[in-house]
């Protein structure tokens, strides 16, 4: 039997009590040129949400991220609430997602915070402003931090004493599973965060040694980049790839001509390319810090190319903007991940490697006896060390100036 009209969800309501966040998911809507029908279905699953919490006396200002899981799980299988709602799971997270950034930028007072989440947002604010981190890393710290710091708040702040030795090691080793890189990635978070509460006046030198450190191994096969031909042919086929040929062209130009990574090329913008000069400052993904290097003539001309005929009209900065919805904002890594798999699929490649543009730039600087601590400038790399990794000796040049082995016969 059909649901009544008057039964029906509507897309305003005063009285609801997340109807002000529902107004701001909408005009977020507007200003980035969603489609109408897509604004009234984020709109409505906010209001949606918003008679759900009334009936569970949770306030506008109090529901948390497990309220939003509770919903979405109720809603698996359909809807059975009084106001009857169709939007599938996916759109409906989607546009809490939405809801959740709109409070998060304080349009409307956050949730009263927990002891957990007080101590993540000072630790965060450390790394953000004494130490520098990008926003990726400290995004990756404070996930794993807060995992760690669960039992050991009292008192609304972090208790060291309820952080053991046997509990650090157990945490950061995890499952048996769990590959050495994982276990890497946990200590690292673990030891950043002990380094915080060091700074804290708290004596944690105890739990910094029962931090585990996997041995790392070799790897069995050297990491190589693309040949000349195989680049070339990168190039050629990257400008004839769909509707976004242009953008394509520009971002594989970035990768093979400057040795720029993913998060980079989504970071690019207008005021960082000095066209008259012929200078590009590259914006560090791991610091606050940017570094000027020559722009190739052949990159800055398919940024020039993507920037006249192809690019949308928008009041943002950055170069790389989106052709669908949300038109005109900055594209993100995945669309440079997806631009690149995009050649390599056309090619017919097995490959799914987009760091590979970087060891091919570092060993042909190498191969062309350009000196390291120059191709650690063009890697933007603070050590030598850490470029001997990308670079590859050519073993043709090097077997040539071998010597022969003592005693061996001519």
């Amino acid at each position: 039997m059909p649901t009544p009209l008057h039964l029906r969800l509507r897309t305003e309501d005063p009285g609801n009590i997340l109807s002000p966040l529902a107004r701001m998911v909408q005009d977020h809507c507007e200003r980035h040129d969603y489609e109408a029908a897509r604004r009234r279905q984020y709109t409505a699953v906010v209001l949606h949400f918003g008679y759900w919490l009334a009936a569970r006396d949770v306030a506008m200002g109090r529901f948390s991220t497990d309220h939003i899981e509770a919903f979405l799980a109720e809603h698996q299988n359909g809807c059975s609430c009084f106001w009857k709602m169709r939007t599938g799971v996916k759109a409906m997270r989607y546009a809490l997602n939405l809801a959740v950034k709109m409070r998060a930028l304080r349009l409307i007072p956050p949730a009263n915070l927990s002891a957990i989440a007080r101590e993540v947002l000072a630790f965060d604010a450390m790394l953000a402003g004494v130490w520098g981190l990008s926003e990726a890393s400290r995004r990756k710290h404070i996930n794993i931090v807060r995992r760690l710091l669960v039992g050991s708040i009292r008192d609304g702040r972090a208790d060291m004493a309820d952080l053991t030795p046997l509990h650090i090691r157990q945490f950061v080793l995890g499952e048996s599973r769990w590959k050495p890189a994982t276990i890497r990635s946990y200590a690292g978070s673990v030891r950043c965060y002990l380094r915080y509460r060091t700074l804290m006046g708290d004596d944690v030198r105890r739990l910094k040694r029962a931090i585990p450190a996997p041995a790392m191994r070799s790897p069995t096969k050297l990491q190589t980049g693309f040949s000349p031909a195989e680049l070339e042919q990168l190039l050629e086929v990257s400008a004839e790839i769909g509707q976004t040929r242009k953008r394509v062209h520009a971002i594989v130009r970035c990768l093979a001509d400057l040795g720029m990574r993913s998060i980079e090329i989504t970071r690019l913008t207008l005021d960082d390319i000095d066209w008259e000069k012929g200078l590009i400052r590259v914006p560090s993904t791991k610091s606050r810090r940017s570094d000027p290097m020559p722009l190739p003539f052949a990159t800055g001309e398919a940024i020039a190319d993507y920037l006249v005929r192809e690019r949308q009209a928008t009041q943002r900065r950055e170069i790389f903007v989106r052709h669908v919805a949300p038109i005109g904002e900055p594209i993100t890594p995945r669309a440079v991940q997806r631009s690149v798999y995009a050649v390599y699929e056309r090619l017919g490649w097995d490959c799914t490697r987009i760091h590979i543009f970087r060891h091919t730039i570092a060993s042909r600087l190498v191969n062309g006896a350009v000196p390291m601590k120059q191709v650690a400038d063009v890697m933007r790399h603070r050590s030598v060390v850490t470029t001997a990794g990308y670079a590859r000796v050519d073993q043709n040049r090097l077997a040539a100036v071998a010597l022969p082995w003592p005693g061996a016969c001519a």
